[in-house]
């Protein structure tokens, strides 16, 4: 029998004792009960009273802000007609990770549709992204056989197409939009900020597979676009259009440029280059075809530049129309250089200097001038610098510092030759002998007020160089093929040769500017032909058959009364190269 030592008790001992510290319990109870309180507050203060965070994180697993496109206001011409107008289209868009469990079969009936190669859809799916537009600018109709085949992950969305009613005949006044329809070239880009509007947004809901399933609330609302009503006129634009692309053909033309002017509000009512583009199929554009050679391209103007001479020294006063001018028999030596005639005269009144085109004639009235002055000259009437219309890309020409001149140069760049020009300065620079001397700054879009003009020269001065310019449109000048029947027609022609690698080549530009009717002027029509190559490169024989029938189509067309008889035309047929009538051409 085993013996329990009496000193050894049980029931006394700490480690089998069932009962714990009164304090222990006290401190459990007190750390379960501020745990407690704290996740209360916690909660309390993010549920109500900082509650964004949580909110804004349950928000983006469910709730989207979805961009509510503007529409683009619309382009019309100056009658209201429709140039530009944005219609509503879908772009087919997926989420990868769920468009890839689409069937073969369904992915082919897919990229039927899209006009898609089936193989390159499922490498789309395949890529790992989680979203992937399909195609773009798809047609409602199309978009709803794409919705009708109910495929896992694949989606449409709103856009807008932009659509040119009038297709190559606007096409360089007017430019086009993107994708994105945001303005790229011409008024598209001009007036992009009027054009465009500003995008509203509005909150949904959607589930998993990007599907809106709730319309929350509208967040902004779009505000559409602006209208812009251009001063083209549809009808002188597509009589221009039609009458440069048939000269262009017909003289195997490298390029050629047509601008329209209202002599009353300064507004450009039609403007057209060769070669044009279709803004609405622009899958195989080129720059040459992008380019608009108007504003962009410069080139030196030629004979288009004496009347101007002719205007500085009659408003100097030491030059009337009839005073003589020495031509030297058609030879003229300045330092080591000479210049020339195509035909000789010994002397020539200052009106004959225009009407036959004389380079030295022109020449010797300039170099009676300081450059300074014939310079300031050049740049009253707008050379030298752009226009400052806002069109892209808009050139400003060349025209040195005067200091920089050599006799020799003063006396070519006063029959067009060392100074480059675009269309559009040239034609606005006309404007001061259609205004009796005035310059109006030009406008792309419809004017309601004629803007102040500038003056550059006096009214008699002006007057008696339109007289002048007369005298080159009738027997004796050197552009008969201008006439106009009923009207009395005024203008210059222009034949310069081009330069290459710093000489000149036998190629031309080849020109016309000129206004009607001269004895109440409405329109400034002015003419370029770049590169005419079928036998014939005289301004009067190229240019002028053009700018005639643009201008008779488009004073008919604003009704403007005839000032001449109406009898009918006797158009002289251009002579031979060296006859008397092709050697009258002023280069």
């Amino acid at each position: 029998m085993i013996r329990v030592p009496k000193a050894v008790t049980f029931n006394h001992t700490p480690l089998l004792e069932l009962g714990l510290p009164q304090w222990r319990s006290r401190l459990v109870l007190l750390v379960l009960l501020v745990g407690m309180g704290s996740l209360v507050g916690r909660s309390l203060y993010l549920q109500g009273v900082h509650n964004d965070f949580l909110q804004a994180k349950g928000e983006s697993r469910y709730a989207r802000v979805l961009e509510v496109p503007a529409t683009r206001g619309r382009i019309t011409d100056r009658n209201g007609n429709l140039l530009a107008v944005s219609t509503p289209v879908y772009s087919i868009w997926a989420i990868p990770s769920d468009a890839s469990q689409i069937a073969p079969g369904q992915l082919r009936q897919l990229a039927q549709l899209l006009e898609m190669d089936a193989a390159d859809l499922g490498a789309r799916f395949a890529a790992g992204r989680d979203f992937v537009f399909l195609k773009r600018q798809v047609s409602p109709e199309l978009a709803d056989k794409v919705a009708a085949l109910g495929l896992p992950g694949i989606h449409r969305q709103n856009e807008f197409r932009r659509f040119y009613p009038s297709g190559e005949v606007m096409a360089h006044i007017l430019g086009f939009t993107s994708v994105e329809d945001r303005g790229q070239e011409g008024i598209e880009l001009t007036y992009e900020r009027m054009l465009a509007g500003q995008a509203g947004s509005r909150r949904v809901v959607k589930d998993r597979r990007g599907r809106v399933v709730e319309d929350v609330e509208s967040i902004r609302q779009p505000r559409d676009g602006a209208d812009v009503a251009l001063a083209m006129d549809a009808r002188i634009q597509y009589l221009a259009y039609a009458a440069l692309r048939e000269a262009v053909h017909r003289h195997n033309a490298k390029a050629g440029s047509v601008v329209v002017l209202d002599v009353q509000t300064g507004e450009v009512l039609a403007l057209v280059n060769a070669p044009t583009f279709n803004p609405n199929n622009r899958a195989h554009l080129t720059g040459a075809q992008l380019r608009n050679r108007v504003f962009t391209d410069t080139f030196e103007p030629g004979s288009v530049m004496k009347p101007f001479i002719a205007a500085m020294a009659l408003e100097s006063g030491r030059f009337q129309a009839t005073t003589p001018v020495d031509t030297h028999s058609g030879h003229l030596t300045i330092g080591n250089r000479t210049i020339h005639d195509s035909h000789p005269y010994r002397s020539l009144t200052v009106a004959e200097v225009i009407q036959k085109s004389s380079n030295i004639g022109t020449a010797r009235m300039a170099l009676e001038f300081t450059p300074e002055y014939m310079r300031d000259f050049y740049a009253r009437l707008g050379f030298g610098s752009p226009l400052q219309l806002g069109f892209p890309g808009e050139a400003s020409g060349t025209l040195r510092p005067a200091q920089d001149w050599r006799p020799i140069e003063q006396a070519t760049m006063s029959y067009g030759h060392g100074v480059s020009v675009t269309l559009i300065q040239i034609a606005r620079a006309y404007l001061a002998f259609a205004r009796d001397g005035e310059l109006l700054p030009l406008s792309l879009t419809r004017v309601e007020t004629p803007p102040q003009g500038a003056r550059v020269f006096s009214p008699r001065v002006a007057r008696e160089v339109r007289q002048m310019m007369e005298m080159v449109v009738n027997p004796g000048g050197t552009a008969a093929r201008a006439k106009v029947t009923g009207y009395r027609v005024a203008g210059k022609t222009g034949t310069a040769n081009k330069i290459e690698n710093g000489r000149y080549v036998n190629r031309y530009m080849s020109s016309f500017v000129g206004l009607a009717p001269a004895s109440n002027p409405r329109l400034v029509v002015a003419v370029t032909i770049d590169e005419p190559s079928a036998d014939q490169h005289f301004g009067g024989a190229v240019a002028a058959p053009v700018f005639a029938q643009v201008l008779e189509g488009a004073l008919r067309a604003l009704g403007v009364a005839p000032d001449a008889p109406l009898a009918p035309l006797q158009f002289t047929a251009l002579a031979p190269a060296g006859s008397a009538r092709a050697s009258q051409e002023g280069m």
